[in-house]
């Protein structure tokens, strides 16, 4: 069907890149019946599903990275060189309709940080294209889209700014953050007042990699490995550091959402705990944390883009249902039958799966469906 055929529009006004894909039907496989779509039924109840990990674009955004401009639609399925001109009904009707294939409700749209490298100026209109831009569009279409603002983290007294502004006037649900900031992690004391402002609001911070830069050697060679071990480990380093460093206990209320499960945290955490025993000389005296470090992983959330059943079922086992919600990568085809994942892990209660599909995710960005 045409919903299912690799397209990047965008829209005439909002100037939104939308795409869609398919893949070969892996969920299917697993569960042994045909995907499930809208509207999805537990226990005779209708539940509200929301998508935390989704992506468009503002071309009018892109432009202004000048000679850059190239380089930021990530090499994938679905995006074609060009955006293809189309009216915004249609850009987002056929958004919408693969969402409905997926079994989705709602979408949290966020762009992947491509700034972070820009002077002030430039930054500050990217940023304010982007936020603009999703803040229409959520207020057309409330019952669809939920979107995480785009910040100039580089520049932190501004990020703070527009922080604020996204959320108080804007309506966004926080805000999407790279796994670093130009080479710099964002646990960091010069960010603080971003991470204080988040937290003093309520907003969630979408983790989101971007690799990580200093393997880009060694990830060379075949497989895409830039992306399937890079972006991995970008967010873990990144969790690493916000727990090592004491940052979860100076802001214990601090919303952080991270994306592909969290990296490899969920798959070996408990190495944490034994560090600083281990090798004492390695660990900051100065720095004393209130919990193990494997058990902050408790208070984070974490999106089930991990692929199968069984992995879903170790997340849930590491840091509890309470603290997984849905999330595809989408419109980038990694996972297209997010809802056949959790319904194929047997081992969670329908009470979890309700809280995994949406309840979770309701809870945690403040939205109602």
């Amino acid at each position: 069907m045409k919903s299912r055929r690799a397209f990047l529009k965008t829209a005439t006004g909002l100037g939104i890149g939308f795409c869609s894909c398919g893949l070969l039907d892996a969920a299917r496989a697993q569960t042994a019946q045909a995907p499930r779509h809208l509207p999805i039924i537990i226990n005779g109840k209708r539940v509200r599903t929301i998508d935390t990990h989704s992506h468009c674009y503002f071309q009018e955004a892109i432009d202004l990275m000048g000679a850059d401009a190239g380089k930021v639609l990530p090499p994938v399925k679905g995006v074609p060189e060009h955006f293809i001109p189309a009216s915004n009904k249609d850009a987002i009707k056929k958004r919408m309709a693969a969402m409905d294939a997926m079994g989705i409700d709602m979408e949290v749209l966020s762009i992947n940080p491509f700034w972070y490298g820009k002077d002030r100026d430039t930054s500050a209109a990217i940023v304010k294209i982007n936020n603009a831009g999703f803040a229409e569009l959520c207020a057309a279409y409330p019952k669809r889209f939920a979107a995480f603002a785009s910040l100039s983290l580089q520049h932190p007294d501004l990020a703070v700014q527009e922080l604020e502004y996204a959320v108080k006037t804007q309506g966004l649900r926080g805000a999407a953050i790279g796994g670093s900031v130009a080479g710099q992690e964002f646990a960091d004391p010069k960010f603080h007042p971003v991470l204080a402002k988040a937290e003093e609001l309520g907003a969630v911070l979408f983790i989101h990699p971007q690799s990580t830069p200093e393997m880009a050697k060694r990830f060379k060679g075949n497989g895409w490995m830039s992306n399937v071990i890079g972006n991995p480990l970008d967010t873990t380093i990144a969790l690493q550091h916000l727990i090592y460093e004491g940052v979860l206990d100076k802001f214990p209320k601090l919303k952080i959402l991270a994306a592909h499960g969290g990296g490899y945290l969920g798959s070996y955490a408990p190495r944490m705990d034994h560090s600083c025993f281990v090798s004492p000389q390695n660990c900051d005296p100065n720095i004393v944390l209130k919990k193990q470090p494997s058990e902050y992983l408790n208070q984070l959330y974490f999106d089930n883009l991990v692929f199968t059943p069984e992995a879903l079922r170790h997340l849930v086992a590491q840091v509890g249902a309470s603290q997984v919600v849905l999330g595809t990568d989408h419109p980038i085809p990694w996972e297209e039958h997010p809802v056949d994942q959790v319904f194929a892990t047997r081992t969670l209660t329908d009470q979890q799966r309700v809280a995994i599909l949406g309840g979770n995710a309701q809870r945690l960005l403040g939205v109602h469906l």
